[in-house]
């Protein structure tokens, strides 16, 4: 079925302008949203999603009571929850792949909400984006409508506060509203957020995406555990140059939207960098091709423990 606004099935989109001017009520929700406070959210009991990464829960997760990610640009932040189970499922989507990553996300929720006593339906969430020159936003914000319009599932479109409506201009230049955001798995409600502890195994989980790596499902919600890897990168890579570049041309050829990151962009791929040249074979961070597990100690940290 295609994406519902309303309870009433959507055409496809030309614009995100035509779709606002076609369903005020988004434009106006948008604006609610943006307008709400950031949260710091406490570590301990959060589940940290990065880019190109998922990362689905339920209400019952003893692990995990909110989903977040944040340092999102031009990339959008795609939550998909159903309103029985309270299952959802938190991606942070960069275009890199959105045909087949939006089928991952779907099927994440509804895998975990096939309790029929459970009756509900899909909700989708959209945030991230601003007015872009290049119109990198906006064309993701396209893609991953239609991408959701394809699903067999019915898909009820409640928050859009993506391109335009998440653009705001601060001395002359466009930049977001709202960054990041997080989830309460249990009460379902959804706010911006920051997220100063990014782990665990934030470097990793960095290097992982800037070497090609695909989306990736992040956690087992039935065990409690975040699985990181296996995954490869090259031994060769001539990437050293970069450490002793100024922060503008870093700006300038490794980000899609330089005027709009976050302060700490260029030192969060510098220690990214750091990290694989450090590393420069990945069957070191991989022993026997194995990935990493981690779980949730009692006081609250993420443990690296051994998987039996």
């Amino acid at each position: 079925m295609p994406l519902l606004i309303q309870n009433r099935r959507i055409d496809r989109p030309g614009s995100t302008v035509d779709l606002f001017a076609r369903y005020p009520h988004l434009q106006e929700n948008a604006q609610i949203f943006r307008s709400k406070p950031y949260v710091d959210v406490d570590p301990k009991c959060l589940l940290y999603v990065h880019q190109r990464e998922f990362a689905a829960t339920t209400p019952s997760d003893n692990s995990v009571a909110v989903l977040g990610s944040d340092d999102a640009t031009t990339c959008h932040l795609v939550l998909v929850r159903h309103t029985g189970s309270g299952a959802a499922c938190l991606a942070h989507c960069d275009g890199s792949n959105t045909w087949s990553e939006v089928p991952l996300i779907v099927k994440a929720v509804t895998s975990l909400s096939k309790d029929p006593a459970k009756e509900g339906r899909l909700e989708l969430h959209l945030v991230g984006g601003f007015d872009d020159e290049p119109k990198v936003s906006h064309k993701l914000s396209l893609s991953l409508l239609s991408a959701f319009q394809r699903q067999k599932e019915d898909i009820h479109l409640e928050t859009c506060c993506i391109t335009e409506m998440n653009d705001i201009v601060v001395d002359g230049m466009h930049r977001p509203v709202v960054y990041g955001i997080g989830i309460n798995i249990k009460t379902g409600e959804l706010f911006p957020a920051s997220f100063p502890h990014k782990g665990p195994a934030e470097k990793l989980r960095s290097a992982r995406t800037f070497t090609g790596g695909q989306m990736a499902d992040i956690y087992d919600s039935n065990k409690g555990v975040i699985k990181i890897g296996p995954c490869k990168w090259s031994p060769n890579l001539d990437i050293s140059f970069w450490l002793s570049q100024n922060d503008d041309t870093i700006l300038k050829y490794l980000s899609t939207s330089p005027s709009a990151e976050p302060p700490h962009f260029v030192q969060h791929i510098k220690s990214t960098i750091q990290f694989l040249l450090e590393h420069p074979s990945s069957d070191s961070v991989f022993p026997g091709g194995q990935p990493q597990h981690y779980r949730r100690t009692e006081q609250g940290d993420w443990e690296n423990i051994t998987q039996t």
